[in-house]
């Protein structure tokens, strides 16, 4: 009992003694007059220190935040370094197909000058994936004997006229990544394209020249990005880990406009579902583009 009283009175002196104000003056040191006094205790001056210290991490915290500072910190805007890092990468890689356009035609000039390069052989160059639609590849001998004996057969073959194929003379199809196909073509199952399997973040080519008419995310299909092309096609990228193009931006056969991923809840690992569409209708890739 004894015990119990004292350690009750060892807690209210511990309180006493921390609630207990002294006085603290200030005094003019010619005249000895106080000019100024304050009473404080123990846990009001811990109160302050506490308040001062959580000011001054806040403080602080805002200061780095809100300054380029916080970029001298290591592991800090890791991802937009690395986003800026592939996009620089891919300016790179435009500038260099920019320089070997421009030496293409440079020496092209040159050979005019020079009378070395007849002028009906030059092309139109304003990409190095873009095929002229007027411009015609000559046939070999052999050719010509194959497609000869080809249409005398089929001449009277019902089923190449009723074919579903959306022409293609005269147009060169990119091949969007170098990948494995991993799903085929199978519209009686929804599956209105074909799978390529890929390293993650490899870039994705456009496969004609076009224009961005889509850009969004899909919580099945992930990133999904699609052109519309001159020529009736349709082509259409899913399963994206970034855009690199915004709807109403013409590309050329072959640019870069996104990035590999495995977004969306259909998606099971770094690929890319490639679509091609004409007039409305799904045609197979396979059919246009050696993969």
């Amino acid at each position: 009992m004894a015990e119990k009283k004292k350690k009750k009175g060892n807690r209210k002196s511990f309180w006493h003694r921390i609630r207990f104000k002294y006085k603290l003056s200030f005094f003019n040191e010619g005249t000895l007059e106080e000019v100024w006094s304050f009473r404080i205790s123990q846990l009001s001056a811990l109160l302050v220190l506490f308040i001062f210290a959580f000011l001054l991490i806040v403080i602080t915290s805002l200061f780095i935040i809100m300054t380029p500072v916080r970029n001298y910190l290591p592991g800090y805007l890791d991802v937009e370094v690395r986003k800026e890092i592939v996009q620089n990468a891919l300016r790179a890689d435009s500038l260099e197909r920019m320089i070997a356009i421009q030496s293409l035609y440079l020496d092209n000039i040159a050979g005019i000058l020079t009378g070395t390069t007849p002028i009906d052989s030059i092309r139109e160059i304003d990409s190095l994936a873009h095929v002229h639609a007027n411009y015609v590849i000559l046939r070999t001998a052999r050719e010509e004997d194959f497609i000869k004996n080809f249409e005398e057969e089929e001449k009277y073959n019902l089923n190449s006229l009723s074919s579903n194929t959306a022409p293609a003379d005269g147009v060169f199809f990119f091949k969007p990544i170098n990948g494995i196909v991993s799903a085929a073509f199978e519209p009686e199952k929804h599956h209105y394209g074909i799978d390529l399997v890929s390293a993650p973040n490899e870039s994705v080519l456009a496969t004609l020249d076009g224009t961005v008419i889509f850009t969004g995310y899909d919580p099945n299909f992930g990133n999904v990005i699609q052109l519309q092309h001159k020529n009736g096609f349709l082509s259409v990228y899913k399963h994206n880990e970034l855009l690199l193009k915004e709807i109403g931006d013409t590309v050329v056969a072959g640019e870069a406009i996104a990035l590999v991923g495995n977004t969306g809840k259909l998606s099971t690992g770094p690929h890319l579902h490639f679509e091609l569409w004409f007039r409305g209708l799904p045609v197979n890739p396979t059919e246009y583009i050696a993969f």
